[in-house]
């Protein structure tokens, strides 16, 4: 039943009452334009389908708040609902690269169809149970974390401890509490080094980016082609790059005196970036260095010579969003494959 508490004012009339004390608009600004109760207001922008409100009032209030510029405090929603509709992500997920960084931004809509709002969280935490600590005081729905090895089966209790219904990661082992998508960096760094082993190339250097937040996915890729390379009478050096043309011209430079015949450089973009200037020194790809790199990012089958890279077939975000939805709703989900790494062979190698 709609209650009207007293006729509408004017928003000319609304506003001049805050000349004095300016602050921010409120639902009962909102209220007090509308010519309805608070309570109506709350109904209307919350779209309590619980209560019935005509579709003449509904329209007025939406005008009001609209006029007003008002715009619902989410932590008192949050606060009323007992959960907000927050799905976290460690910022991490921007760092990794184009590949997920496009996954991600399809992530956003698929999760917008579910009702969830994705945010990114930018903290710098010395361990996993500080960083949770630190997300469970936003009170998501759910944490997503793509860079999952470094979670711990404490920060997952603290979350759900919280109140924090879903948490899912993408690591390379399980973790406890968690719903983990598989996803192991070494992998990526085995599949490319086997790759190059195959191809004759016994000195292989792999990249590793100085960008911020890369150095937890470009270690694990280290790692596997190590263990390649330790199987098959081949040699790893790690080669520090900065994703900027003056730290790839210097690389290229030295490159003779690391007399190295191979490179995997972490992904596509830093492979682009190496690549060109070790031609711009004249050294020849694949002829002197074979180059491979990651993600199969669309540019790069367009290079001179096409770029050999390692594909990763990533759940759907559509996949992810039902998932962190099912484990919202129902606290559970089902299981399903990761993340599949496959050397796409091109003339860079």
């Amino acid at each position: 039943m709609e209650t009207v508490s007293e006729p509408p004012e004017s928003i000319k009339d609304v506003m001049a009452k805050d000349i004095t004390a300016p602050g921010p608009v409120t639902s009962a600004d909102v209220a007090r334009l509308a010519g309805v109760s608070r309570a109506t207001v709350s109904f209307v922008l919350n779209d309590t389908q619980a209560h019935r409100v005509s579709a003449a009032t509904r329209a007025r209030v939406l005008d009001a708040a609209r006029q007003l510029g008002y715009v619902p405090h989410a932590a008192a929603r949050s606060l009323r609902a007992g959960r907000s509709n927050l799905v976290l992500m460690p910022a991490s997920v921007s760092a990794i690269g184009r590949l997920v960084s496009n996954w991600v931004d399809d992530l956003h809509s698929e999760l917008d169809r579910h009702g969830y709002t994705a945010v990114l969280h930018a903290g710098r935490f010395p361990d996993a149970v500080t960083a949770a600590r630190a997300w469970a005081e936003l009170r998501p729905a759910a944490v997503l974390a793509v860079d999952g090895d470094s979670f711990a089966a404490q920060a997952v209790d603290l979350l759900h401890r919280a109140g924090v219904r879903g948490v899912l990661v993408f690591a390379a082992q399980p973790v406890a509490g968690a719903h983990t998508v598989t996803f192991d960096h070494s992998h990526i760094g085995a599949v490319a080094a086997e790759h190059l082993v195959a191809r004759g190339r016994r000195r292989i250097g792999v990249v590793m980016p100085q960008e911020r937040g890369l150095d937890a996915f470009a270690r694990p890729r280290l790692a596997g082609a190590e263990g390649v390379a330790a199987r098959h009478m081949a040699t790893v050096t790690a080669v520090d790059l900065a994703y900027t043309r003056e730290s790839a011209t210097e690389l290229a430079k030295r490159w003779p005196s690391l007399d190295l015949d191979a490179v995997f450089a972490y992904n596509d973009e830093y492979a682009v970036l190496l690549m060109r200037a070790l031609q711009e020194e004249g050294i020849a790809v694949p002829d002197d260095v074979a180059v491979v790199g990651s993600d199969d990012l669309v540019p790069s089958a367009l290079e001179q010579p096409s770029l050999t890279t390692v594909r990763l077939d990533l759940p759907s975000a559509a996949l992810i969003a039902d998932t962190l939805h099912e484990l919202i709703e129902r606290g559970t989900a089902p299981a399903f494959d990761g993340v599949e790494a496959l050397l796409v062979h091109r003339q860079s190698s």
